[in-house]
């Protein structure tokens, strides 16, 4: 269903049809694409840290599952379900999964083209839904 090269993906699918990007140790996601955004579902192990970084792409999003503690632009905030966020584009941002670990969605402007050239996993290793 997502597309190898930065192609917008079929009109219908599953998400757990979708091989997952390892975006870092113990963060999973399966991304679906448009020409101009993209949509993620994040999948983050107990405790995991996502390092402080930057992008190009504005982010949105918000906590499905679990808690999730996000720094943004130096300000942090412990997320629950159904608690959203918005960062803008190259402003720095970091955070850290809870002990029961946590499922985000991320929306992105534009798609995030890096992605693709990261390792694929086992669609079938992800954990949600």
């Amino acid at each position: 269903m997502t597309s190898p090269t930065g192609q917008p993906n079929e009109p219908f699918g599953r998400f757990d049809d979708v091989r997952p990007y390892l975006i870092w140790p113990g963060v999973l996601a399966r991304a679906v694409r448009g020409e101009r955004m993209g949509l993620a579902l994040v999948e983050l192990d107990s405790n995991t840290e996502v390092a402080e970084h930057t992008h190009p792409n504005e982010q949105v999003g918000f906590v499905l599952q679990g808690i999730f503690s996000f720094t943004i632009a130096g300000e942090t905030r412990e997320l629950h379900p159904g608690e959203t966020y918005v960062i803008p584009a190259s402003v720095p941002h970091s955070g850290r999964a809870g002990s029961g670990g946590a499922v985000v969605i991320d929306v992105f402007s534009p798609p995030r083209d890096d992605w693709e050239r990261l390792e694929r996993g086992d669609a079938s290793k992800a954990a949600w839904p």
